[in-house]
């Protein structure tokens, strides 16, 4: 103790011991940060698997199959025996994470492995006005950013690289690469046998229609599809791996063959037939065995005595009822499924075949965890913490002067927050390893961190309210003419759409009562009017909006007609115009998954494409 505190100073030591720090992951950088902190709560739904035992250490074999923030809490515990560790087994998104929840704490640690999670959490601190300290691993490079409401560029100011996609007709037709086999088999095969009945098989995420597919093979495709939904019929039965392996590997690839056109300049694919290649009357009895040697390339026959054995695990949980089963990279009956139906398929059009080892690498896109890069990514982030908790005492001790308001020592440490730097974690740097740069301002027009962030409180004796009742208490506080509130990707009112009015708010699921498994809602209101009308008497004692003083920026000039703006990747509305009557009229649902500032509407096969403009919003949580 007495060497931390002639580190960081006694001031700063007693403010770290008091701080509440809210940690979300106890995956690999997690349990680096378990070590370092004492006051903490630390979530996560995950539990162990074999692959985390090489670089997350908390963790032993014993401990495969039980819950991370369990046996993390368990094990760091034994580190200090004055630690503090409330850990729970549970999801983010859970309802009970409300703002107020993230309120409760004076840091946030981010040690996430997927972007929804983090833009969550994300949105969560810029709500509740706490620091975030944002970080991240890949292979050898990390990454560690301080983020503040106000002050730095939020997780969401910067576009993140989209997921590759593949044309449906190099999958489908002319594969080349083994990741081309894999996708077929994880995006196309495995769904269409055991995927959701109604959905269509482009919808797989990896692979798209493109301008160069020929329309023409595109419903030769889909025929395909609907032949093979008609062999679902025989989950259970013996029959169904013979058919299912006839129809991809004999009858698709005789269809593709006829075409001559298409392999004039390349190899005609060669077809798999069940009886000619497999006399073995029991296949799945040896594919069980084989699919133990994941890290053994197969052969021919190996790989349809696996197929045999996976395709047979799954009918047997599809029969137990589990009506949909996705690819999980951890799933060892769709690995083996994917691993083997990939490697025929290469088999067929000669393309070389890869390990059920290296399968899982390419189809779960997997980077290889390093210990020693979540080590120092996590002593990064607590070296970002003690930079944030100083800055909240400079802020309390600025604020303690006379002069406060007028302090430019103030004013220097709340535009730096504390010293906090952008780091980097570079392995091919040839002159340094770690690597940093100032903090960003926010970005004016991010569609997460520029929205002013208010509560809604509803008293729990009022009556049950009504939208109407929220339209006049917004109209009350601020001098909107016209505005619109959009709750997630619906626009529930705006002055064209006024059928809502009248509807109780638990009927519009504006309530924390009800399970949202994207968690809290935030409702967005845009004021879409040129200029202000007067406030309107206040009249609602059993609604509030808090704060009591909210300052709202002035409303940003329209940008020019070509310019775009993308919304937020997550699906959160950001602000919505006037709805057209004569998009009601049509009977089409409004939407704004993916709008664009100043464009037209444009109808598509399902839904119309509601275009918003980003004129100031507030978030109401």
């Amino acid at each position: 103790m007495t060497g931390t505190r002639q580190s960081l100073g006694t001031a700063l030591t007693l403010e770290v011991k008091r701080s509440r720090v809210l940690l979300v992951g106890a995956g690999g950088i997690g349990c680096e940060l378990l070590k370092n902190l004492s006051e903490i709560v630390v979530i996560d739904l995950d539990t162990i698997d074999l692959s985390n035992l090489n670089r997350q250490f908390l963790f032993r074999k014993q401990h495969i199959k039980k819950p991370k923030a369990l046996v993390a809490k368990e094990t760091a515990s034994q580190f200090n025996l004055s630690v503090h560790i409330d850990a729970h087994h549970a999801s983010i998104f859970d309802n009970r994470y409300d703002i107020e929840f993230f309120e409760g704490f004076d840091i946030v640690f981010n040690a996430l492995d997927n972007v929804t999670a983090r833009r969550h959490v994300n949105k969560m601190c810029l709500a509740a006005d706490v620091p975030l300290i944002e970080s991240g691993t890949t292979g050898f490079n990390g990454q560690v950013q301080a983020i503040q409401k106000g002050v730095t560029e939020c997780y969401d100011c910067l576009e993140k690289p989209v997921q590759k996609s593949f044309p449906i007709c190099t999958i489908r037709s002319t594969p080349s690469q083994p990741i081309h086999c894999i996708v077929w088999a994880k995006s196309y095969l495995l769904p269409e046998l055991f995927g959701a009945v109604e959905e269509e098989e482009e919808n797989g995420s990896e692979m798209t229609t493109t301008e160069g597919d020929n329309a023409e093979e595109i419903e030769k495709l889909k025929e395909e599809a609907q032949a093979l939904k008609k062999i679902r019929n025989l989950i259970g039965t013996k029959e169904l791996a013979v058919e299912v392996f006839n129809k991809v590997f004999f009858d698709d690839i005789e269809r593709l063959r006829s075409m001559s056109e298409m392999w004039k300049t390349r190899k005609p694919p060669e077809t798999l037939r069940f009886s000619t290649l497999c006399i073995d009357k029991n296949p799945e009895v040896h594919g069980e065995k084989l699919a133990k040697q994941d890290q053994v390339i197969w052969g021919l026959l190996d790989n349809l005595k696996v197929f045999c054995y996976s395709l047979g695990a799954l009918s047997k949980r599809a029969q137990a009822g589990e009506k949909v089963i996705e690819f999980d990279k951890d799933d060892k009956d769709t690995l083996d499924f994917v691993a083997s139906a990939a490697n025929l398929r290469a088999l067929v059009f000669g393309i070389p075949t890869s390990s059920e080892w290296d399968i899982k690498q390419m189809a779960g896109n997997i980077i290889p965890a390093i210990a020693t890069s979540n080590a120092i990514t996590a002593s990064l982030c607590v070296l970002q913490g003690f930079k944030v908790l100083r800055h909240q005492l400079s802020k309390i001790s600025a604020a303690s002067r006379p002069d406060a308001t007028e302090a430019p020592s103030a004013r220097k440490v709340d535009s730096t927050l504390g010293g906090c730097k952008k780091v980097y974690l570079e392995s091919k740097s040839t002159e340094r390893l770690i690597n940093s740069e100032s903090l960003a301002p926010p970005r004016p027009d991010c569609p997460v961190c520029s929205p002013v962030y208010a509560k809604l409180v509803i008293s729990d004796k009022a009556s049950p309210l009504r939208l109407q009742s929220l339209v006049d208490l917004l109209q009350s506080r601020f001098s909107f003419d016209e505005f619109s509130l959009t709750l997630g990707s619906r626009i529930i009112y705006d002055p064209d759409l006024e059928d809502n009015l009248d509807k109780l708010l638990a009927n519009l699921d504006i309530t924390n009562n009800s399970p949202n498994p994207a968690g809290p809602q935030f409702l967005t209101v845009t004021d879409g009017a040129d200029e202000p009308r007067k406030r309107l008497p206040e009249g609602q004692p059993d609604m509030l909006l808090l704060p009591e003083i909210i300052h709202l920026p002035p409303k940003p000039k329209p940008a020019p007609a070509s310019t775009d703006a993308e919304a937020n990747g997550d699906g959160i509305a950001t602000a919505g115009d006037k709805r057209k009557r004569e998009a009601q009229d049509e009977g089409q649902e409004p939407t704004d998954d993916s709008p664009k500032k100043n464009a037209k509407r444009t109808k598509t096969s399902k839904e119309e494409a509601v275009v918003v403009e980003e004129d100031g919003p507030i978030n109401i949580d």
